[in-house]
């Protein structure tokens, strides 16, 4: 007799953790993704799930379970997610030896519609940098300064700024960034960043070496993606800025002014990281929306139906 669904998710899930390094969430993500798979099968086959039975499963049986998903109100992204756990889980299975089906990969998955970054505009992003120097503790208002001038300042990813060591100060005329993929690529570093991490950097209260990292809490624990989130939304309230004012939203801003400043297309991706120059020419894509916006606003015809 056959291993039950759940046993083989459990061995697929150990294999996510410690072959291929999965992160807590994509885990509990994928597990919940293919839990629900499995329990939809039982009813949508009218019986117990078998290996023999998820060997037999037709691209029919999953667009089943996609469809029974959507008019539950997931959108493409969660359709995304549970396909890809799913394709995963079947993948294990037949590298395991256990059971081979090429239903999951028959299935097409959904495009996710994608929509433009939203940066802030240049006078924006000035104030919430000056505004994050308004902290009641010195050496935080500096942290806080030097964070946003080197999202904003160097289009830097907030896993990138936050992965800068105490090693890494005083900075030097160009950065090296390990990025997506584990991908290099080597910034500039203009003189107002050296200043910023400069004034941050001796000002921390805390000992360290120099791998140790540059980004602190209060605690003098590294600095979590979750706080400069929290940072963001506080200066959001304080200035009145939209919700989509967010630490990626600088790296969008920093693209954007660039190339309204006449910056080239494959610059501005050498410097982004991007795989893909598709990627970078979205913010093309952002200057023209703006353009058609000033135009229609501001043209004597532009108002004119």
């Amino acid at each position: 007799m056959g291993r039950s669904p759940e046993e083989l998710q459990k061995l697929w899930l150990s294999s996510l953790r410690h072959e291929r390094r999965a992160s807590l969430n994509t885990l509990r993500a994928y597990g919940d993704d293919v839990s629900r798979f499995i329990e939809f099968q039982r009813g949508h086959l009218g019986g117990t799930v078998s290996e023999h039975a998820l060997a037999k499963l037709r691209p029919a049986d999953i667009r089943a379970f996609i469809a029974t998903r959507r008019s539950e109100g997931l959108g493409a992204g969660g359709v995304q997610r549970a396909l890809a756990g799913i394709r995963s889980f079947y993948k294990f299975l037949a590298r395991e030896g256990i059971l081979e089906n090429a239903a999951p990969r028959a299935v097409r998955t959904p495009r996710l519609k994608r929509g433009l970054p939203r940066p802030l505009s240049e006078i924006d992003a000035a104030r919430a940098i000056a505004e994050a120097g308004e902290h009641d503790v010195d050496w935080m208002a500096a942290r806080d300064t030097a964070l946003l001038t080197l999202l904003y300042g160097a289009g830097l990813r907030i896993s990138e700024a936050l992965s800068l060591k105490r090693g890494d100060v005083p900075l030097a005329d160009t950065l090296t960034i390990l990025g997506k993929g584990r991908k290099e690529r080597v910034v500039p570093v203009l003189p107002v960043l050296k200043d910023a991490i400069g004034d941050y950097a001796a000002k921390i209260p805390f000992t360290g070496a120099p791998s140790t990292p540059l980004f602190l809490s209060r605690r003098g624990k590294p600095m979590s993606p979750r706080e400069a989130q929290g940072l963001m939304q506080r200066l959001r309230g304080r200035l009145g800025l939209s919700e989509r004012a967010t630490p990626h939203a600088l790296r969008h801003s920093f693209a954007t002014h660039l190339l309204q400043g006449g910056g080239d297309l494959r610059s501005v991706q050498e410097l982004l990281g991007h795989a893909s120059l598709s990627t970078t020419q979205t913010y093309t894509a952002i200057d023209m929306r703006q353009l058609m916006e000033t135009y229609q606003n501001a043209h004597p015809r532009g108002k004119q139906s």
